[in-house]
C-alpha cells in the first residue's frame, strides 16, 4: 500500500491520470480533484497518514430491460462515468468504521453483523450487511477504516446505492484478500440492500456496477446471472447519452417498487411457477381473461410487458454488437411505451396530480420529433429520463429543457468501460 503523501504526490505530477481518465472518460480532473479531497478527508478523519488503498464503483444506466431482472429476464445496461470512491486501510480491532460524505458516519462490530431492524434504510445498513455477506462468504475480515465519496447522482436511477454497495465490498474484499469474483461482490451488495436496507431489488445494479462496460445480463438464474460483454464504439454511433432530472424525489416510493415485482409474481404463481421466465408467453394471452378476472388488469399488464421487454432487450444488444443503431433507437423507443402503458411506472397511482417524469417525456417527445430516443430510466415513479440525444441536437433540447425545468437538469453520460476496480500507484 501507499502512503497518503505518495497518493497526494502521484495526483499532483498527473501519473493518475491514465487510470482516472479510464474510470471517467473526458473527465480526469474532476477525479483528480474529487480524491484529492478524499485522502483528505481521510486523514482529517483519523488524524492519519499511513498507507491506504484505493477503489472504485461505478453507477450505471439501463439501457433496455425495465424491470425484467427479478423475473428471470435479459437486461441491457452500461457503466457510467460516476462512481463511488473507497479509500480504505485497515485498523486495529475488530470494527469497521465507514465515514460517507453527506451522511452520518457508522461503524459495524465484526461480532455483531445480524441485520438491525431499526438501521433499515441508512447507510449503516449497507455496511454491516456488506460486511456480513463476506463474512458468511469465507473472508477473514478485521478491522478498516473507509472513506467514502460518490458523484452517483441519488434518486436519479444510475444506482448510487449499488455502486457504494460494490465499492465497500472490493475495498474489503481488497483489504482482507477475500477472492470474491466481481458477481460475488454484486450478490453481496444486492443481499445487503434487500436484506438489511429494506429495498426490495433484483441483482441487475449491482452486476452492472461490478463488471462495468456494455453487458448483456440473463437471470433466468438469478444467482448466477449470464454475462454478455458488448464490444461496441458508442462513440460511432452519433448520439450522445443524456440523463433529464425532474427534480422529484424517490422517497416514500418502496411500495411502488415493490408491487411490481410482487404483481409480475402473482401472475407467475397462477400458473403454479415462481417466476414468469418460467411461463410461456402464450399461455398469458390463452387466459387472459381468467387473470384478469382472479387478479385485475394491471398485473396481467405487467407481466404482458415483461415477456415484450425480455425479448427486446435480446434484440437491443444484438443492434448494439452489429453496429446496426438505427434499429437500436427504434427499440428504445418501443421499450419507452412499454414501460409507460404497460408496467405502468411514470408516477404513483397514489399522487395522480404528480407526474414531473410523465411531463419530461413529453417534452422529449415534442423536442426531439421523432429523433434519438428517450424513456423512463430505472426504476421509474419519479427521477429521471434517459434520452439518446443525436449530437447536433445536444445544445437546443437542454437548453430547452433547463428553461422548462431548471437550471443543470440535464447531465451528459459516458459508458465507463470497466467496473469495480482498485487503482494502483504507478512505479
Amino acid at each position: 500500500m501507499a502512503t497518503i503523501a505518495q497518493w497526494k504526490e502521484a495526483l499532483e505530477r498527473r501519473a493518475l491520470d491514465e487510470q482516472l481518465e479510464w474510470l471517467s472518460p473526458g473527465h480526469a480532473a474532476r477525479q483528480r480533484g474529487r480524491l484529492a479531497r478524499g485522502l483528505a478527508g481521510f486523514a482529517a478523519q483519523w488524524r492519519e497518514q499511513g498507507p491506504v488503498r484505493l477503489f472504485s464503483a461505478p453507477g450505471r444506466t439501463e439501457l433496455g430491460g425495465n424491470h425484467t431482472d427479478h423475473q428471470g429476464g435479459r437486461v441491457l445496461c452500461a457503466a457510467v462515468d460516476l462512481d463511488t470512491l473507497v479509500i480504505a486501510a485497515p485498523a486495529e480491532g475488530e470494527v469497521i468504521e465507514l465515514v460517507s460524505e453527506g451522511f452520518s458516519p457508522c461503524r459495524a462490530a465484526l461480532s455483531d453483523l445480524a441485520p438491525r431492524p431499526a438501521e433499515r434504510g441508512t447507510t449503516a445498513a449497507l455496511l454491516r450487511g456488506v460486511a456480513a455477506g463476506l463474512q458468511k462468504g469465507g473472508c477473514a475480515l478485521g478491522g478498516a477504516r473507509l472513506y467514502a465519496l460518490s458523484d452517483v447522482l441519488p434518486g436519479s436511477g444510475l444506482s448510487s446505492s449499488a455502486a457504494f454497495e460494490v465499492a465497500v465490498a472490493a475495498a474489503l474484499n481488497g483489504l482482507f484478500e477475500g477472492g470474491r469474483t466481481p458477481l460475488e461482490l454484486a450478490a453481496i451488495g444486492q443481499r445487503a440492500e434487500s436484506g438489511y436496507f429494506g429495498k426490495p431489488c433484483g441483482m441487475m445494479d449491482q452486476v452492472a456496477s461490478a463488471v462495468g462496460g456494455i453487458a448483456q445480463l440473463d437471470f433466468a438464474d438469478p444467482l448466477r446471472p449470464a454475462v454478455t460483454p458488448l464490444s461496441c464504439r458508442w462513440e460511432d454511433s452519433g448520439h450522445q447519452l443524456c440523463l433529464v432530472a425532474t427534480g422529484s424525489s424517490h422517497a416514500d416510493l418502496t411500495e411502488d417498487y415493490a408491487a411490481i415485482p410482487r404483481e409480475m409474481g402473482e401472475v407467475a404463481a397462477w400458473f403454479g411457477r415462481e417466476r414468469l421466465c418460467q411461463v410461456e408467453e402464450e399461455a398469458l394471452y390463452a387466459n387472459w381473461a381468467a387473470l384478469t378476472q382472479a387478479l385485475g388488469e394491471r398485473p396481467v399488464l405487467r407481466a404482458a410487458h415483461f415477456f415484450r421487454e425480455d425479448r427486446r432487450a435480446a434484440q437491443e444488444a444484438q443492434a448494439l454488437a452489429q453496429g446496426d443503431f438505427c434499429t437500436f433507437l427504434q427499440l428504445v423507443r418501443h421499450s419507452g411505451r412499454s414501460s409507460a402503458f404497460y408496467l405502468q411506472n411514470l408516477y404513483s397511482p397514489a399522487r395522480p396530480r404528480s407526474q414531473p417524469l410523465t411531463a419530461a417525456l413529453a417534452l422529449c417527445d415534442r423536442l426531439l420529433a421523432g429523433q434519438g430516443a428517450y424513456r423512463v430510466h430505472g426504476g421509474g415513479f419519479g427521477g429521471t429520463a434517459l434520452v439518446l440525444l443525436p449530437n447536433e441536437l445536444a445544445a437546443p433540447f437542454c437548453s430547452a429543457m433547463e428553461g422548462a425545468l431548471g437550471p443543470d437538469c440535464c447531465r451528459s453520460l459516458s459508458i465507463r468501460p470497466v467496473g469495480a476496480v482498485e487503482l494502483a500507484l504507478p512505479r
